[in-house]
């Protein structure tokens, strides 16, 4: 079942918009993979036809099996009970997400929060002060892992009880930018990371809008704290409206550029915001949370073995009975997320 999941959605060429065409005509991935050039092309492209009946990405398929198998790590289908149900509300729902850490959190109510990569230092502290208080309020702080405001926002988020969910333009082997390293370490360890794009997945310019959809389309709102004219977060919050999720602003000065969207969407109806308390009385939200106790994780068989002094690859595969392929996948992973470090020689160590 999984892996029919796997080869539609790594299939090259075959996008979100048309699996889903897919998925409505033949009613499961598996029954998708059994159908003919015939009944397919009444849906996709030559192109895509071949792309779905030649072999799939062996190395892909495996790299990816093996980042699921990791703890923590999971494929969320259109077909999973716990599927979003703000995102079937919306447009294009992504036919699958990969999640990295507690995907329960897509199911809580939610609140995005945006703004500009270059913000001010007090729209920084604005970000992360209404993101912590809508936290503790026990709504998930929903953004995109950006520098500036998107930063902020999820660590006010993950300061209080209802955490925060990084929705990114990547794949989930990725972190963009690199300075935000240690944030998406802690967002997967008490957090959520998604993305919809498959793993390896560079950062390209046409990725960000889509992620942007997911922002808004999972939240029962958007905050946008600060923003120039010509800002994608204004591009989240044109998008909420369609969506028809409420649009939030902060005002600011007349004579900061990055007021000026703002400003612009309070003139097209987004309410004005002075505090987290305006939020939640527009949302009539009442619910208050203390924060909660996270089960410990499983150990780590591969983190364990490198316990001791530096290990070669060879000895990890004999220690923790890995394949060479899944030991590399995983060992990537740790690496990215700032837990062990390449050594010269071909050896790995724990950082802490």
């Amino acid at each position: 079942m999984l892996e029919a999941w796997l080869r539609l959605a790594l299939a090259p060429g075959v996008g979100n918009t048309s699996l889903i065409r897919l998925l409505t005509a033949f009613g499961s991935p598996e029954a998708v993979l059994a159908s003919g050039r015939t009944a397919l092309s009444a849906h996709l492209s030559r192109a895509q036809c071949d792309a779905l009946l030649d072999e799939p990405d062996a190395a892909l398929l495996d790299t990816t099996q093996a980042w699921l198998a990791q703890p923590g790590n999971s494929l969320m289908t259109l077909a999973d009970e716990d599927y979003p149900k703000n995102l079937l509300e919306i447009a294009d729902p992504p036919a699958v997400l990969y999640c990295k850490g507690r995907r329960s959190l897509l199911n809580q109510p939610g609140l995005g929060v945006v703004g500009s990569r270059n913000a001010t230092p007090q729209g920084v502290r604005d970000a992360e002060a209404f993101a912590h208080a809508l936290s503790d309020a026990g709504l998930t702080i929903i953004s995109g892992l950006a520098l500036g405001i998107d930063a902020a926002a999820h660590r006010g988020g993950l300061a209080g009880a209802g955490s925060s969910v990084a929705i990114i333009g990547t794949g989930l082997d990725r972190i963009y930018p690199a300075r935000n390293k240690a944030l998406a370490h802690q967002l997967a360890e008490t957090g959520l990371i998604v993305s919809e794009f498959a793993l390896g997945t560079p950062p390209l310019p046409g990725h960000f809008p889509r992620r942007n959809r997911l922002i808004s389309g999972i939240s029962r709102g958007v905050l946008v704290v600060e923003a120039a004219p010509d800002s994608g977060s204004l591009i989240t919050a044109r998008v909420a409206t369609e969506q028809g999720r409420d649009v939030f602003a902060i005002p600011g000065s007349i004579h900061s550029p990055l007021a000026r969207g703002c400003h612009a969407l309070i003139k097209q109806g987004a309410k004005l915001v002075e505090s987290a308390a305006d939020i939640l009385d527009e949302l009539a939200w009442q619910q208050r949370l203390t924060p909660p106790v996270l089960p410990e994780k499983p150990a780590d068989p591969l983190l364990e073995a490198l316990d001791g002094p530096p290990a070669t690859l060879d000895g990890l595969a004999q220690t923790t009975g890995l394949t060479m392929e899944a030991l590399s996948a995983k060992l990537l992973t740790l690496e990215l997320e700032g837990q062990i470090a390449a050594l010269p020689g071909g050896r790995y160590q724990k950082l802490h």
